[in-house]
């Protein structure tokens, strides 16, 4: 669908996010997904959304997972890179903060809890970690990395508690757009009614929204 993005939305100057590289299981052979990479962002796709392989996790094998993200940043280009992480089967906490690690210093510009498809999403804990991550990075190198949650995002309400985890734990600066997204997949409905709501005074069904 990026044709048809880059289309209708030409000229806004809306970015246009593609995910890539044998969403949402990342399984099919490495010069598939580079080669995914590089027609999305010919189609016009302005940000990619790659995939981690999970078995370089699960077996421990960083090397190997630092080569492939960095061939899919060397990939992308300019474009700027989010890394899915799929939280959710990674085994472990550690495997977790270790993956995003090796992520960010691969050269991603943001790592995202999940894909939405595994059974464990964007969870507190597992952001406690990687925003952890993201500090001690950006402590050691100076490098700004972003943090997407994902997955699991429903009300407006679980908004506050992101933001006060971002502010808390890496400061005003991650609070912003460039380093701070949620996914909104579940969550935009709940925008509309809690808009609807500020508006009419009482709360309308899910259902009666356009996007339900």
């Amino acid at each position: 669908m990026v044709p048809h993005a880059a289309k209708a939305l030409q000229g806004t100057g809306i970015p246009i996010a593609s995910v890539a590289t044998g969403f949402p299981a990342g399984l099919t052979p490495l010069p598939q997904r580079l080669e995914e990479i590089r027609q999305a962002i010919q189609w016009g796709a302005t940000e990619i959304d790659i995939v981690i392989p999970r078995w370089t996790v699960l077996d421990g094998d960083w090397q190997a997972l630092y080569d492939e993200v960095k061939a899919m940043k060397e990939a992308c280009g300019d474009v700027h890179m989010k890394t899915i992480l799929a939280i959710g089967e990674c085994g472990t906490m550690t495997n977790v903060y270790k993956a995003s690690l090796v992520s960010m210093m691969a050269g991603s510009d943001f790592i995202k809890t999940s894909t939405g498809k595994e059974g464990v999403n964007a969870t507190y804990e597992v952001a406690l970690v990687m925003t952890r991550a993201i500090r001690d990075y950006f402590d050691k190198t100076g490098y700004y990395v972003g943090f997407k949650p994902a997955g699991g995002v429903k009300s407006a309400k679980d908004t506050l508690f992101w933001l006060a985890l971002m502010k808390e734990e890496l400061g005003d600066e991650w609070t912003q757009p460039e380093l701070f997204r949620i996914g909104a997949s579940s969550l935009l409905i709940d925008i509309e009614r809690q808009l609807f709501h500020y508006v009419h005074g009482y709360y309308a069904a899910t259902h009666d929204m356009p996007l339900s």
